[in-house]
């Protein structure tokens, strides 16, 4: 899975004039689904976004994790993170998993964030969307699983 998780002071998603999810401060999580990803997969990316130490303490260092500071999670499904631009000019997506599959997985993300006492708010899966955000830093962090 890769997640591009943006500190935000707020975050807004919208399916034509439809609001489908918003959040105050705390992480918009753009979440791509690959080939090989699982549950458990899923579930230790939920916790890893949770305890991240990204936001500031007192002192302003990026001490506290989003469960620190009660933040929210706007979870917004976005297979474009598997773009593969090694050839040509137009990306190509081979590496993103199926619809069926990156469905319940996006789902199993932002329900294990939500699990951990966290308020989520979610896009709409496979939706052209609007996202609106204001990026607290800016302070924008790359996850890939497969890093790890």
């Amino acid at each position: 899975m890769r997640a591009l998780l943006q500190r935000v002071t707020r975050a807004e998603v919208r399916v034509g004039d439809r609001v489908t999810g918003s959040i105050g401060r705390g992480l918009l999580v753009l979440l791509g689904v690959g080939h090989g990803d699982d549950v458990a997969t899923a579930d230790a990316l939920a916790k890893r976004i949770c305890e991240l130490r990204i936001f500031e303490d007192e002192d302003g260092r990026t001490n506290r994790s989003l469960l620190d500071i009660g933040g929210e999670a706007l979870v917004v499904s976005q297979f474009t993170l598997y773009a593969d631009t090694r050839r040509g000019r137009r990306p190509g997506f081979t590496d993103a998993a199926a619809p069926d599959l990156a469905v319940g997985l996006w789902m199993r993300v932002a329900e294990g964030i939500e699990a951990q006492g966290v308020r989520i708010g979610l896009g709409e899966f496979g939706a052209e969307m609007a996202v609106e955000l204001v990026n607290d830093g800016p302070f924008t962090i790359w996850l890939d699983t497969a890093d790890r």
